[in-house]
């Protein structure tokens, strides 16, 4: 029994009459989380967590959203479906779907490692498993946050010991809260594009707690944008808004900059490989976890994931759906990256 179809819509489950994350208008829309590729405007109805749902607001505008908690339970026309931790961005959720002594899971995007604010991933046993593998590939292997971190600071004081602002390119829901909390103690202020700015203030608005952010504006003089930190989509490099920063250092932050030669292609100072997707062995293990009998693979290199799982005896295919970019850097691609996803 086939419990999720691939349709000219999105991701459908027949028996409940609904979509996850579809990317046409639909009447009844599952979403994971607020990217824009995995939430999309024009559906009559949205259901998502709790934390998704002022992300979804502030992104789509007023509809009819409903939300419920993790491990909660609701049924959609007989089919029995729950929300649990993905680890990708605050909100962000797998769907697990039961129907006639089946179970499905979606793991829309997600991260093995715990960041701190997006909630820890749980991995959730089933017969069939759609995953994500945005970095499907051995050569993505990633140290852990804090590693990284350190070598952000170790970068920043470089850049406040020359009289240079700190840019960092992240986009604004996951990456930039990830630098925001991770960062904000080594410097006096941080400052933020708008498009972060405006996701800072409507989760501060739902209640989470981040240190101060300010918006970048002409108004300040540049020597304190020197002394400190920014943060900005990736679209913000090639505008003229970056001109107000100057003398200017950008660094990256993107699962791409694992693979030498990145920055140098995009152009900016320096590359951290902080992405809020699952590595190599995070992808293996979170399979693994769900001791799923077949395993369907998205987003990314579902190709090579999904052969290496059958060759590993997991029994395994891929699937073509319209999951890509996260956000704003899909203008960045090289040939290293997959041509439908340029950004994580």
């Amino acid at each position: 029994m086939s419990l999720i179809r691939v349709t000219d819509h999105g991701l459908y489950c027949p028996q409940g009459d609904f979509y996850i994350d579809p990317w046409k208008p639909v009447r009844k829309a599952v979403i994971t989380h607020a990217h824009s590729d995995h939430a999309r405007w024009g559906s009559q109805e949205y259901l998502c967590h709790h934390d998704t749902k002022p992300l979804l607001q502030l992104r789509l505008g007023d509809n009819h959203y409903q939300s419920i908690g993790w491990n909660e339970t609701i049924f959609l026309n007989g089919v029995q479906l729950s929300l649990h931790p993905a680890g990708h961005v605050i909100g962000s959720s797998q769907v697990r779907l039961e129907y006639g002594g089946e179970v499905w899971v979606v793991s829309g995007d997600y991260k093995t490692e715990n960041d701190g604010i997006s909630g820890a991933f749980e991995p959730v046993r089933c017969h069939c498993f759609i995953t994500e593998s945005t970095f499907g590939l051995p050569i993505y292997q990633w140290k852990n946050q804090e590693t990284i971190f350190a070598s952000i600071r170790q970068w920043i004081h470089e850049n406040q010991a020359a009289k240079r602002t700190s840019l960092l390119l992240a986009y604004s829901l996951g990456k930039a809260q990830r630098l925001i909390h991770g960062l904000a103690n080594c410097v006096d202020q941080v400052y933020v594009h708008g498009a972060v700015f405006n996701t800072q203030q409507a989760l501060q608005n739902a209640g989470f707690k981040f240190p101060p952010t300010i918006k970048v504006s002409a108004d300040i003089p540049r020597e304190q944008y020197h002394r400190n930190l920014v943060i900005a989509p990736g679209s913000a490099a090639d505008s003229p808004w970056i001109k107000k920063l100057q003398p200017v250092s950008i660094g990256v932050c993107s699962g791409w900059m694992q693979v030498r030669g990145n920055a140098r292609r995009r152009n900016v100072d320096a590359g951290f490989a902080l992405s809020d997707h699952a590595d190599w062995p995070g992808l293996i293990a979170a399979v693994k976890a769900t001791g799923a009998e077949k395993v369907l693979a998205t987003h990314g290199f579902q190709a090579a994931f999904s052969r290496y799982l059958n060759e590993q005896g997991i029994e395994a295919a891929e699937i073509k759906t319209a999951f890509g970019d996260d956000e704003e850097e899909s203008s960045n691609a090289t040939s290293t990256e997959p041509a439908n996803d340029n950004d994580a």
